[in-house]
């Protein structure tokens, strides 16, 4: 496992010793300088102070110290009349100046002068003068080395202070019961850290009405299919009791019919748990007024056996992204509904326009309607419209999860969803993308 403190030790003393690696190449290369600039003056001083007699007077009276100095003097004539270290790799002539030669020893600093009637040159290694340079800079960073350990100790404990409102938040998690959802405290707590916490709290948020709405949607799950589940078990006990066949065909009827609505109503259940989601799975572009034709097309059959007349009144080509089996599960609920709730001999138009660039999708019957005060409330989960006298003329059973399902996807895909009366004094629904 990865650790953010070890990362950050490695990384910090990674860059303070390239840091001092680049200062002790820049004191090196200074300090070479400067001693260039110092021996140099040297070698000059040197050769200044040699007498200017002839060479037989001074002979042997001059010493040139312990700098690794080699001196060499020829009269005017260009003989070679003194030669202080005879074995060193130097040129047998004389170049008047500073130049630098390269020999198979190494590199030599050389100096030529007159000085009266001798021509002077003096050598000095540069070796010399990389060692000085490399001990002026050695001196200068082994502080800095020296004191390595104990920044990575100072670094270490550092950045441990600096983490411990992470552990503090880690323990507040981990000591949290499952069902404790509450916000963490964000107070006290570095700049860093505290989106952090508020993330956590948004998560925590968001996760606490996501359990509320499951709560709610499985309570209410539980509530419905008991009614639904007690009556196939009635009808099943009135299968078993039956005494002839025509009371067992009629309590076979009555059982399938009750089985017909628990299974509706538990598809009706796991269409509105898929749709709880607040985003769309799939996001494509749908051609809508195909996909609102295959709706049309697949309940036509059903339509024309409770007696309606289903069928496409206008349609405009149209496009919408988002998830076609979201969206087809939506229309099959709207157009279910018409068709149930309309009489036999009624009539269900659908129909799509585009109005100023937004789809909208219209499905009208000439039912029973829904009264103005509850058409709000029928989006709720298994409200069910109050019984008028059309409604108990349809005598349609229903879960009240239809419309809920409807507004959930409609949600999804950022369209509304409103109803009014229809032209044939029944439910009128749009669906505006």
């Amino acid at each position: 496992m990865r650790s953010i403190r070890r990362q950050l030790l490695f990384w910090l003393l990674a860059l303070v010793l390239l840091g001092v690696g680049i200062a002790g190449w820049l004191i090196y290369r200074q300090a070479l300088a400067e001693a260039n600039e110092l021996f140099d003056y040297q070698l000059e001083q040197i050769a200044a102070a040699l007498p200017s007699e002839p060479f037989s007077q001074v002979l042997g009276s001059r010493d040139t110290g312990d700098e690794g100095i080699v001196l060499q003097i020829w009269n005017r004539n260009g003989v070679l009349m003194y030669y202080s270290r005879p074995r060193a790799p130097l040129a047998p002539r004389a170049e008047l100046g500073f130049s630098t030669e390269h020999t198979e020893r190494g590199d030599w600093r050389v100096y030529g002068a007159i000085v009266g009637d001798n021509v002077v040159q003096l050598a000095q290694p540069v070796s010399v003068r990389n060692r000085l340079a490399a001990n002026v800079a050695l001196r200068t960073l082994w502080p800095l080395i020296v004191l390595l350990p104990l920044l990575g100790v100072a670094v270490w404990v550092v950045v441990g202070r600096g983490l411990r409102p992470l552990r503090r938040v880690t323990s507040a998690l981990d000591a949290r019961h499952p069902e404790a959802l509450d916000p963490l405290p964000d107070q006290r707590l570095p700049l860093e850290v505290q989106p952090l916490v508020r993330a956590l709290n948004g998560l925590l948020e968001r996760l606490a009405t996501a359990l509320d709405i499951q709560k709610a949607f499985v309570a209410d799950a539980a509530h419905e299919l008991r009614t639904p589940l007690a009556a196939v078990q009635i009808q099943s006990q009135l299968v078993a009791r039956a005494k002839d066949d025509t009371t067992r065909s009629e309590a076979l009827a009555d059982l399938q019919a009750g089985v017909t609505r628990a299974t509706r109503l538990a598809e009706q259940l796991l269409a509105l748990a898929r749709s709880e989601p607040d985003g769309v799975a799939a996001t494509n572009a749908i051609d809508l007024r195909a996909l609102l034709q295959d709706c049309v097309v697949a309940y036509a059959p059903l339509a024309q056996n409770r007696g309606v007349d289903l069928g496409i009144e206008a349609s405009e080509p149209a496009t919408v992204i988002g998830d076609a089996d979201a969206l087809r599960v939506m229309f099959n609920n709207l157009v279910d509904n018409a068709t149930k709730y309309t009489p036999r001999g009624g009539r269900v138009d659908v129909s799509l326009h585009v109005e100023e660039g937004h789809p909208v999708v219209r499905i009208a019957d000439s039912g029973p309607g829904i009264e103005p005060a509850e058409r709000e409330r029928v989006f709720d989960r298994f409200y069910r419209a109050g019984a008028s006298a059309n409604r108990v003329r349809t005598d349609v059973a229903g879960s009240g999860l239809g419309l809920a399902i409807v507004r959930r996807i409609a949600t999804q895909h950022h369209a509304a969803v409103k109803l009014d009366e229809s032209a044939t004094g029944g439910l009128q629904v749009d669906v505006r993308f």
